[in-house]
């Protein structure tokens, strides 16, 4: 009811209907932004395409930055271009030979571009290096690639991410996700109920961040 008497002001006070659908819109927009989380930032993807933009200019003129390859390549990976991506990583990994970091997002585009042998071999080579590199998403990322033609080593890569990601709600959300893609229907409940758990014993500061996944845990439980 409180839903249509917004609409009805705001159509009053606008003069037309669509107008007050979009502020109704953008308003809610703003409170999810402020107080909620689960949509996505609008204004992100435009700063990280700006970014690009000034770091691919600047790297026709610094042919060695190094460092400006990395990001160039962070931003493709948080774009999802993950073939875009890798030749700033292949150029990259050669300095930074001793890179975790480097390593492990050159094995993620591997295994995005479907060459699970040579990502697999990437991925377990960072985790040599450090086990927590990337606060334990290589071992979400081979239990997901693994999930079909090795359920098994799958498996124990989720577990290793569990114990890496106790206090993390996401972690447990997309550990449900994939034991439930992998046919573990009750562990992935229970992974689902930790998130919850794990949601409520967060402090109020985190748990702002960490909302978005409790809602979509909650609703899969």
């Amino acid at each position: 009811m409180g839903k249509f008497f917004l609409f009805g002001l705001f159509a009053w006070l606008t003069g037309s209907p669509l107008m007050a659908l979009l502020v109704i819109l953008v308003l809610y927009y703003v409170l999810d932004r402020r107080f909620i989380g689960i949509l996505p930032s609008v204004s992100a993807p435009l700063k990280r395409n700006r970014r690009l933009r000034e770091l691919r200019q600047h790297l026709r003129t610094h042919l060695h930055d190094t460092a400006a390859k990395v990001e160039v390549a962070r931003l493709y990976l948080a774009k999802k271009k993950y073939r875009e991506a890798e030749p700033y990583l292949r150029q990259a990994q050669p300095i930074m030979e001793d890179s975790a970091e480097v390593m492990v997002e050159l094995g993620l585009c591997r295994l995005k571009q479907g060459d699970l042998a040579e990502g697999r071999e990437w991925i377990v080579r960072a985790l040599e290096i450090n086990p927590r590199v990337a606060y334990g998403d290589p071992y979400l990322w081979l239990g997901e690639a693994l999930a079909e033609t090795d359920p098994e080593s799958a498996v124990s890569y989720l577990q290793q991410f569990r114990e890496i990601n106790s206090s993390s709600v996401e972690a447990y959300y997309r550990l449900g996700l994939l034991f439930s893609k992998v046919g573990k229907q009750a562990e992935a409940k229970e992974a689902f109920r930790e998130a919850v758990e794990v949601y409520r014993s967060l402090p109020k500061y985190k748990k702002r961040s960490e909302r978005r996944y409790a809602l979509l845990a909650s609703v899969r439980r």
